[in-house]
């Protein structure tokens, strides 16, 4: 490796002498030719423009350079770079870019050809082919690139007039089939390449008409003839596209005709290129990255059980997917366990982590493999300390890394020895990574990222079974313990069974007893394990003294989880009064609002008993309504049924029909006409559409407006309060039910500025589990989520940042109900790793001045404690009222009189103990009629279950 590295600096010290040599030419040809030639004004005022996109371009040219002088790793600012030296043609500069970013990455296939394009111009001389044979070799290492190699391959016939050149190309066109010769769709083309090469030799071989070739000429014709026949049967025996006209092709070459044996591997690889031929048929049609087609293609390909083919068709799926773990680790897995080939497995585990140096899982494969194929111990230990330095993105990844290099050190020693260079360096790694952890890992994370001290745990045991040092054993679980870790009674387990397999008894009594001291999550558990250690080893002394303290230990821990229940019992007690003062607070300070009103208490009677009327009438109301927001709710929705539920208030009495009158100068809604025929409702083919506007205008048509487009419209029942104002809700009935689920997909479409809410009509009294949220509240790996964004941002904006990093399925940006942003969206891409590559490529990148940042979504979930059918304890003996999905809103008030809020339950159901807040027992058992006294233990268990 070390010789490779000088190798490419010299290479390129090379090129750059020859740049400065080939633009000081270059400067003085144009200076000759300007002297010479006349100037215009309008050439002027070109040159001025130009020379000011130059001064731009070199602004922007510093500033990249710049950046990577930073972050050395940012893989689009190399890219952007290299594009824009190419555009300036700033040879010198622009080769040693390409140089910096190949000794990072693996450069993409388009980035090597160009590079390589760009040296073949630029190298002429026969002197300098070499040069661009090395660039060659390292553009084939990265990926296995069909179009690289015949590039490789044809500009290798350039140099056949040198000696050994004819040879040269041979071997490079060799290489080349045994590369990418099965590749399906563009193996071809470098058989066919080479194949051309040997006809062209064919033709120099070959005497003129008339003349009789010598007996040399004519074994040279016979050879070269041999060649080309081998050549047409290696290529028919694999499954290609287009293989008919390359059999065609042979028949007609051929003078003999083809070969039954040829024929025979014909029709074999033809069959198997009807097997391939869909999954080929399917890349071709796939968008970019083709991920999941060719996941596919490599379970037919395992299955079949070729190890040619599997091994092209996982790097016909890398050189498309090279940022994918999951693909690298599965890759390189079937190397390690099927082909085993030492240079090629090592070779791809290198590939892999230059492809995603940020997977530790790779990292450790790779050190395995080395050891695995008896690498040297310097350069498994230079590809850890690489591996420390690729940026893992958690902390237990360092843990991982650590514990598999330890490993390794400690399958080098050899403990038969006391003591040895490899023990020695196991027990400095060993400290080395615990100093590692303390300050590298969590100066960086705020976490060492093992909090169970693994690694020590290993140490310790390691010191224990193999250099039979319990005293090193000893001091590194009491560093363990005084990280936090004495509380807990496994960790106290595992350094007693430590004891007990390579201590003695005295030490695995001190353990325990220090363990039923300082244990708070089991301590039963550790007391009864000192116990039982007891029985079998010790004396009466060692059990009495065992029993007295594990039973005050245990008598201690019960007073701790009796203070600790009781606080919490009065922490609860304490925001129950809190929230019913608020409660009461509110309705005192809406009552006080009414009476500065002035309203005559006769005018206020009647406006209710209007309002009760309307809420009475309403039977298909907006009970129906549904909890599908992502949003927190402002706005409270009665039920259907009125405020009460399904019972009528205490003396409300109805007002006949003929005599309701409508208020002064308001005309009596329209919709009361369909409220009278509740038979010709029909909730199947209806929806229920909320969070309009109360100041909309004319709301029937414009929701017919909105629905017409759904299929024929039955009825349209704006939902209006006793004075004529629109509530802001209603439901739109159709004439077939197979119009809803097309109304459904307007659900959030904006009406007038605000998103509209539309739901399945459902009554929530008949079908109270009935959800219609249409959001997941679990992790969606395929989904991220964006905060901080501008209010600005718009749908297409996101989609046009988040398109680089994959396959945009649907963009939802999160608003209010009044249609306002909140600056959160969520992104959904085609598959996890899409996912993954965004959250890492855009979180903390700035948009119009804001800093966003990107995770994977995971919601959090629904609160279901305000649902209907939920268990929730309320603070009165009252009925529940039903407040529907969304909730209670904010600036909901209850109507109702004092003397129902003062309502009980059900005599029945109430028994001792589970009176209402504040109502002693004896009174519940009285309302039921059965008074039953409760003894001191009823009230003892009480205690207990606070």
């Amino acid at each position: 490796m070390a010789a490779s590295s000088n190798a490419e600096q010299t290479q390129l010290q090379d090129m750059e002498e020859e740049d400065a040599g080939m633009e000081e030419r270059e400067m003085e040809s144009d200076e000759d030719e300007e002297e010479g030639m006349g100037v215009e004004n309008s050439d002027e005022d070109e040159e001025d423009d130009s020379s000011e996109d130059e001064k731009e371009n070199e602004a922007e040219i510093q500033r990249l350079e710049e950046q990577l002088s930073i972050n050395a790793f940012d893989y689009n600012c190399h890219v952007d770079l290299i594009k824009l030296l190419k555009q300036e043609g700033e040879l010198f500069r622009l080769r040693k870019a390409r140089q910096k970013m190949s000794e990072l990455f693996p450069l993409t296939e388009e980035i090597w050809l160009d590079w390589l394009k760009d040296e073949i111009r630029l190298t002429e001389e026969e002197p300098n082919r070499e040069k661009v044979y090395e660039l060659f070799e390292r553009a084939v290492k990265d990926y296995i690139c069909p179009d690289i190699w015949l590039e490789y391959a044809q500009y290798s016939i350039g140099g056949m007039g040198s000696p050994g050149g004819i040879d040269r190309v041979r071997s490079i066109f060799e290489r080349a089939v045994t590369a990418v010769g099965l590749h399906m769709t563009k193996g071809q083309m470098v058989w066919e390449a080479y194949r051309e090469f040997e006809n062209a030799i064919l033709s120099t071989v070959q005497p003129p008409p008339g003349r009789i070739p010598s007996h040399e000429e004519q074994e040279m014709l016979k050879t070269q003839l041999e060649r080309i026949h081998t050549l047409f049967r290696r290529q028919l025996a694999i499954p290609l596209m287009d293989m008919e006209g390359t059999y065609a092709e042979y028949e007609e070459w051929s003078e003999h005709g083809v070969p039954e044996t040829v024929m025979h591997q014909y029709k074999k690889a033809l069959q198997q290129m009807e097997k391939c031929k869909p999954f080929e048929e399917a890349l071709m049609v796939a968008e970019t990255p083709k991920l999941t087609e060719y996941q596919a293609y490599i379970d037919f390909e395992l299955k079949e059980g070729d190890p040619a083919r599997i091994q092209i068709t996982f790097e016909r799926a890398l050189s498309e997917n090279c940022l994918v773990p999951d693909m690298w680790a599965k890759y390189t897995t079937y190397l390690d366990r099927q082909l085993k080939f030492k240079d090629l497995v090592l070779s791809t585990h290198e590939r892999a982590v230059r492809n995603c140096p940020w997977t530790m899982g790779l990292w450790k494969s790779y050190l395995l493999a080395l050891e695995r194929h008896g690498a040297d111990h310097q350069t498994v230990s230079d590809v850890f300390e690489k591996a420390l330095n690729a940026g893992f993105i958690q902390a237990t990844d360092y843990v991982e890394i650590w514990q598999a290099y330890l490993d390794y050190l400690r399958r080098r020693v050899d403990f038969s020895k006391e003591s040895s260079k490899e023990l020695e360096e196991l027990r400095a790694a060993f400290s080395r990574s615990l100093d590692y952890m303390k300050h590298d890992v969590e100066e960086r994370f705020g976490e060492s990222g093992d909090p169970s001290c693994i690694i020590m745990q290993i140490w310790a045991r390691i010191e224990a079974l193999h250099c039979k040092n319990m005293q090193k054993a000893r001091e590194l679980w009491d560093s363990i313990m005084t990280k936090g870790n004495a509380k807990y009674a496994n960790m106290w387990l595992e350094y007693y069974n430590l004891e007990r397999s390579y201590g003695d008894s005295i030490h695995c009594r001190k353990a325990l007893h220090r363990a039923v001291q300082c244990t708070s999550d089991y301590p039963e558990h550790v007391c009864e394990v000192l116990l039982s250690f007891e029985r079998v080893e010790g004396s009466l002394e060692d059990w009495d003294f065992a029993v007295q303290k594990t039973e005050t230990r245990l008598n201690r821990i019960n007073e701790q989880r009796a203070k600790a229940a009781e606080k919490e019992a009065n922490l609860a007690r304490q925001e129950d009064e809190r929230t019913e003062q608020r409660r009461k607070a509110k309705v005192e300070k809406k009552a006080h609002k009414k009476v500065q009103k002035g309203t005559r208490a006769g005018e206020k009677r009647k406006a209710e008993q209007d309002d009760y009327q309307d809420e009475w009438n309403e039977d298909a109301g907006p009970k129906r309504h549904r909890g599908n927001a992502d949003q927190p709710t402002d706005e409270y929705m009665e039920t259907e049924t009125g405020p009460f539920g399904k019972a009528t208030p205490p003396g409300y009495k109805p007002a006949p029909p003929a005599t309701k009158k409508a208020p002064q100068g308001a005309a009596p809604p329209a919709h009361r006409q369909n409220e009278d025929n509740p038979e010709l409702r029909n909730d199947n083919s209806s929806v229920f559409v909320s969070n309009l506007a109360y100041t909309l205008e004319e709301p029937e048509a414009k929701l017919r407006t909105l629905f017409e487009t759904c299929g024929p419209i039955k009825q349209i029942r704006p939902i209006f309060t006793g004075k004529g104002s629109f509530r802001g809700y209603g439901y739109v009935q159709f004439e077939s039910p197979v119009s809803v689920p097309e109304a459904l997909k307007l659900d959030r479409r904006e009406v007038e500025g605000r998103p509209v809410f539309v739901s399945p009509c459902v009554d929530k009294n008949k079908n109270p589990d009935f959800k219609v949220f249409k959001y997941n509240t679990m992790m969606e790996k395929h989904k991220i989520f964006i905060s901080g964004l501008p209010f600005s941002c718009t749908k297409e904006q996101l989609a046009e940042i988040c398109k680089n990093h994959g396959t945009i399925k649907e963009v939802r940006l999160v608003t209010y109900r009044s249609g306002k942003p909140k600056g959160l969206a969520y992104v959904e891409f085609a598959d996890e790793t899409q996912a993954s590559q965004a959250v890492l490529k855009m979180d903390g990148i700035e948009v119009e001045g804001n800093k966003i940042s990107v995770a994977i979504s995971n919601p959090p979930r629904r609160n279901t404690t305000d649902k209907p059918g939920s268990s929730r304890p309320t603070g009165d003996a009252m009925p529940r009222q039903v407040y529907g999905a969304r909730g209670k809103g904010r600036t909901q008030l209850s109507m109702l009189p004092r003397s129902l809020h003062r309502q009980s339950a059900p005599a029945g159901k109430v028994e001792n103990g589970s009176a209402a807040d504040g109502e002693p027992a004896s009174a519940a058992g009285n309302a039921a009629g059965e008074p039953k006294q409760l003894s001191n233990s009823d009230f003892a268990k009480m205690l207990l279950n606070m």
